[in-house]
């Protein structure tokens, strides 16, 4: 009687240590008994019945998943590679092991699938430009895919466009004749500024007689500074003729 006591305790001890499960604060067990779902547990301490329950475990902590290069041609017809970065969680975990066999790897190809499609639909100058509008386009359509596995795709980020050598090598070219371009462009706006001024100026003078004389007088001035010999230069009289009437008048007034 006492030998089958301890039996039936070491046994029932056996079963009940057998059934232990320890959850992690962000997982979340999917129990199924007998082959059917029997719901989820939570974080902590949980018990199962030895050969009766199974447990699968999901995390629910957001995965950051790298999708490999893929060979894309581009619909302006350039061949290139692409990589990209994924960020998702898993929002039911039920859904995430009945729903599909692996969720990472059914992800993983879907993601590949849909960068190569989504970048084979957009031009060159588009994915090199608005990469924001690509990466807001494959996450749309990652996450409406993987809604039905209960995982919620967050952001895509394109991350790397690899060009082969001789289109780097024309948009090189490009930008070198882009950046003439404005040069040119520039220095043809100076030119015309400088005219637009030159011409004002001419009016000016053109309309008073004493500025066009002091003109005269002042680069007369200035090459005498800059020049360090003798300069014979010829004086028109009319030059005076301003101020000689200027002084007249005057000295006609203080009569």
């Amino acid at each position: 009687m006492g030998l089958g006591f301890v039996i039936l305790i070491g046994t029932l001890a056996a079963i009940f240590v057998l059934g232990i499960r320890i959850l992690a604060e962000y997982e979340r067990g999917v129990v199924f008994r007998l082959g059917r779902f029997n719901g989820n547990k939570s974080a902590g301490f949980r018990w199962l019945i030895p050969g009766v329950d199974r447990m699968v475990r999901i995390s629910l902590r957001e995965i950051v998943m790298d999708v490999p290069a893929q060979e894309v041609i581009t619909r302006d017809n350039v061949s290139l590679k692409v990589n990209a970065v994924l960020y998702f969680r898993v929002l039911h975990p039920e859904k995430a092991v009945i729903q599909v066999e692996n969720y990472l790897y059914g992800t993983s190809q879907l993601a590949q699938t849909t960068l190569r499609s989504v970048c084979g639909q957009a031009e060159l100058d588009e994915l090199l430009a608005e990469r924001e509008s690509i990466n807001q386009r494959l996450q749309e359509i990652i996450d409406q895919q993987t809604e039905p596995w209960g995982v919620k795709v967050r952001n895509v980020e394109v991350k790397q466009i690899d060009l082969p050598p001789e289109m780097q090598r024309a948009m090189a070219k490009q930008a070198e004749a882009e950046r003439e371009k404005r040069s040119k462009v520039i220095h043809a706006e100076g030119e015309f500024q400088a005219a637009q001024r030159l011409a004002e100026a001419a009016k000016v003078l053109a309309t008073q007689e004493s500025a066009l004389q002091l003109r005269y007088l002042q680069t007369l001035a200035e090459i005498a500074t800059e020049q360090n010999s003798t300069i014979i230069f010829p004086v028109p009289i009319d030059i005076f003729r301003p101020f000689y009437e200027i002084a007249k008048k005057r000295g006609g007034d203080g009569a």
